[in-house]
């Protein structure tokens, strides 16, 4: 990984009910590591540190890891991920400075990625694959996450969207998103004090992403149900 690197990257195991054991991996990634651009602190990168200190239920083993803000490294870094580890699920963690919700990001994009990284590199091509469809959506279905959570009622609000930015964020979703067919997610969060502490962002985090494994989790069984019919 090189020396531009500093974003951190989660896996958790799920043992639910009868269910064999299965893995999810969370990428406080790009825009969620350390400090870049205009953002002297990571605010993503910070939230997940505070999700690592609450962790999640009791049947999901958390773990973190880095990622770079580094379109290259993201090309070769979450393909190779992928393939060793057969995730059930990936969630990416990213600072908006334009946010002031947190922001569930429905589909990541293949094209039109013109700014430069940390290494001061852009993709010759702006875009991720080559090929590759235009748009991506996740399987995870945002808009009934983000109805549960805002039901819990956080002093946080959590709402919805289509564009995740053309720059490093939305690049890592749509190359997660090509490399798990749509098993991906991705949170947005402002940058911190604007207006979200980093333990009211952590908890966003802790309840979004229980959500996301209940709404996954729930929607296998319906698949599973209906092959076996």
């Amino acid at each position: 990984m090189s020396s531009c690197a500093a974003d951190r990257f989660a896996t958790l195991s799920s043992v639910q009910r009868v269910r064999v054991t299965s893995s999810l991996w969370i990428f406080a990634s790009l825009a969620g590591f350390g400090p870049f651009g205009e953002h002297a602190v990571n605010a993503s990168w910070i939230a997940v540190q505070e999700l690592e200190k609450l962790g999640l239920r009791d049947d999901v083993d958390l773990h973190v890891y880095e990622v770079p803000v580094e379109y290259q490294t993201v090309q070769r870094l979450i393909p190779a991920l992928w393939k060793k580890h057969s995730p059930q699920l990936v969630v990416h963690v990213g600072v908006s400075g334009m946010a002031t919700t947190v922001t569930l990001e429905k589909c990541g994009h293949n094209v039109g990625y013109k700014g430069l990284d940390n290494c001061r590199f852009c993709p010759g091509s702006q875009c991720c694959v080559e090929g590759g469809p235009e748009c991506i959506d996740s399987i995870i279905d945002m808009d009934t996450v983000c109805k549960r959570v805002s039901a819990l009622g956080l002093d946080v609000t959590v709402t919805i969207s289509k564009d995740a930015g053309r720059y490093l964020c939305d690049f890592t979703y749509y190359t997660s998103l090509y490399q798990s067919r749509g098993r991906s997610a991705f949170v947005h969060v402002p940058p911190l004090g604007k207006p979200y502490s980093a333990e009211q962002l952590g908890r966003a985090l802790q309840a979004i992403i229980e959500e996301m494994l209940d709404v996954l989790e729930h929607s296998e069984d319906k698949i599973n149900c209906q092959h076996e019919h």
